[in-house]
């Protein structure tokens, strides 16, 4: 995949020795000033950083990590109604869980997680998404409604499948949800799979991250689909749950994989 050319773009509010260190964490060049004429004819990825806090911004497409927008979502009437939520439950066990979302992104599963009550590690090895989600968690964390959950989630920036074998503790769940193709069909989310695809390319070591979400076993794994996607390495959960247009499947029988171990 070729590399795409990224500057950092500091605008009104945003703090500039954040960005000195996201500058030199990338590597990539400061511009200050909205209306700065470097910019003006850059063809390539902004990443800009303003009071609003952190985005990526590729012509009309905008990546921005705002947990404030799933604040209704968060409710707990709310909350139960998530599929998620269902497929996150352990039987026998609602205190002390622990979970780790293997695919973080944004966040926006590792925040339902966190609101039902899991302590949550996120990891994500991309570092632009990276700082994306930090920033956005930051700013969670400064929030009334939200800073509660937020204090229940940790961001990792490494590749989870290393990490997932390396655990010193037995998670309660982990998911997936690694990036792939079809996603991109869908009109709801097509341009966040745009500009997601410009720095970071589609899951093809599905079998690699699946054995390692084994390895760490977990009481259970849950792999987030499209409602139509094949199954996560060809391997057939032990149930599944349907949303409209997701899917969540769930395997809780680690023991079929015993001789990985």
């Amino acid at each position: 995949m070729e590399k795409e050319q990224i500057i950092l773009l500091v605008g009104q509010g945003g703090d500039p020795e954040k960005a000195k260190q996201i500058s030199k964490k990338l590597t990539i060049e400061i511009v200050i000033g909205d209306d700065n004429t470097k910019i003006k004819d850059f063809s390539g990825l902004i990443l800009k950083l303003n009071e609003d806090g952190l985005s990526l911004v590729s012509k009309n497409m905008k990546l921005y990590g705002d947990f404030t927008k799933m604040t209704k979502r968060l409710k707990h009437n709310n909350l139960q109604r998530e599929f998620l939520v269902h497929a996150a439950k352990i039987k026998g066990k609602t205190t002390d869980l622990k979970a780790i979302d293997a695919t973080a992104g944004l966040g926006e599963d590792s925040i339902i997680l966190a609101a039902y009550g899991f302590s949550v590690s996120l990891y994500e090895n991309n570092p632009i998404i990276a700082e994306l989600l930090k920033d956005a968690l930051e700013r969670a964390k400064q929030n009334p409604e939200l800073k509660d959950i937020a204090s229940r989630m940790v961001v990792f920036e490494e590749d989870s499948i290393i990490a997932m074998t390396k655990l010193k503790y037995k998670p309660d769940i982990i998911l997936l949800d690694p990036m792939f193709p079809e996603r991109t069909k869908s009109a709801l989310i097509k341009k966040k799979f745009q500009i997601l695809h410009k720095i970071e390319k589609p899951c093809t070591d599905e079998e690699e991250m699946l054995n390692s979400a084994i390895k760490a076993n977990p009481h259970k794994i849950i792999i987030k689909r499209p409602l139509k996607g094949d199954y996560l390495a060809g391997i057939k959960p032990d149930y599944s749950l349907n949303g409209k247009a997701i899917r969540y499947d769930c395997i809780i029988n680690l023991s079929k994989f015993s001789n990985m171990n």
